[in-house]
């Protein structure tokens, strides 16, 4: 294969990993600049700024054009950062201080970490960090296996563990883009939804751009710290992923345990609860129960700040799904509750209700838990029963 071949190889390479995402003006700057190929002379801001952000005023130095081609170099040195693909020797740089791309075979590039479903270089990072963190952290405590995780132990296949993550979009001034920003819009779940959005909204979201980023709550942190001991103890091998990555066929090999909030379940949200007694509400911080009608809100949004005590709710549930795997799903309405129930469901004693859960078929469980300030304090158990 020649350095052009190569070239171009390793550019789709990139573009199907979504570095670069799928539209916007970063993609562009990175497809333009591929089709100068590996040796083409490097272009200038003025250049940049009028042939492929169609700037028809521009200064001799364009800070629009220095904001991408940073983000763009920071991008492609975070990809290769995890990339696993050793044999290929080669990789895609854009050298500093020059704006045209390049076929480098500096064996310091080497890859080093595998991302295994090929999600997003700087989400993949976080997640992995902050996993080896917690398995070294605490691979030492000892597990306590009860009743709600049996399944996964009489069972062959790997676990899937899902954390439950959010999607952001930037917001950049064409002529100010220090003044860029990063924005959580809750009708807004992915780059496709943020295309389709710029096209029936533009007034709104013209300005909007997909920049690849994706975002956890930080009390995943804590319930990973519970959990995943559990699961090293038991001999499972765990692959941990974003809830936005997750595909369907994914349940096909392997069980799943999700952690995270109700608002970050992506598609295992309506995979879990068609066949629930619970409904989740449009906020996402309320649960109603379909048996009794009666609704379960959260109070923490409004009370966080102030030291008045307030309710959050805990949704645990245990199925199996028609693929035959087994779900296991910890999550909460918001952080608090994650942070209270993560080591009770990880202990050997569990409390009154729950600890009547047989160690086979499915079933969910409500729990209250009281905060104040983001500490939970206490939680009781309201209600246990079987679900489909």
């Amino acid at each position: 294969m020649d350095v052009t071949a190569k070239f171009a190889a390793e550019a789709e390479r990139l573009r199907a990993a979504g570095v670069v995402g799928r539209g916007g003006r970063l993609r562009d700057l990175f497809d333009h600049l591929v089709s100068r190929g590996p040796d083409g002379h490097p272009m200038t801001q003025d250049e940049i700024a009028r042939e492929v952000f169609r700037q028809d005023e521009t200064d001799a130095d364009d800070a629009t054009v220095r904001v991408y081609i940073h983000r763009l170099r920071k991008k492609i040195d975070n990809f290769y950062a995890m990339d696993t693909d050793i044999e290929r020797g080669w990789r895609i740089a854009l050298p500093s201080g020059t704006y045209a791309l390049r076929l480098e075979t500096d064996p310091e590039f080497a890859p080093t970490v595998r991302s295994r479903w090929g999600m997003p270089a700087l989400l993949g990072s976080v997640i992995t960090a902050a996993v080896m963190a917690l398995v070294f952290a605490f691979v030492q405590r000892p597990a306590f296996p009860n009743a709600i995780w049996q399944p996964l132990a009489h069972s062959d296949r790997p676990v899937l563990l899902v954390i439950g993550d959010y999607y952001l979009f930037g917001e950049i001034d064409p002529v100010r883009p220090e003044y860029g920003r990063l924005i959580r819009d809750f009708r807004v779940n992915g780059p496709e939804g943020l295309a389709a959005l710029q096209q029936s909204e533009p007034a709104r979201y013209g300005n909007a751009e997909d920049v690849g980023l994706n975002y956890l709550p930080f009390s995943s942190a804590y319930a990973l710290r519970e959990l995943l001991p559990m699961l090293s103890e038991a001999g499972k091998d765990v692959t941990v992923i974003a809830g936005s990555s997750v595909k369907p066929d994914m349940l096909n090999y392997f069980d799943v345990v999700y952690v995270g909030l109700l608002s970050g379940m992506h598609v295992l949200e309506e995979q879990t609860f068609r066949t629930s007694g619970f409904k989740v509400g449009e906020s996402y911080d309320e649960l109603t129960d379909r048996r009794s009608g009666r609704a379960y809100i959260s109070n923490e949004a409004r009370s966080l700040t102030s030291p008045a005590f307030y309710e959050d709710y805990a949704y645990l549930a245990r199925y199996t799904a028609p693929t035959g795997a087994a779900i296991i799903v910890v999550a909460s309405e918001r952080d608090t509750g994650l942070r209270a129930v993560s080591p009770v469901v990880a202990g050997a004693d569990l409390p009154d209700g729950l600890a009547d859960v047989s160690p086979q078929g499915s079933f969910e469980a409500l729990i209250a838990v009281t905060g104040q300030q983001g500490a939970d304090l206490s939680h009781r158990t309201l209600i246990v029963r079987a679900r489909p």
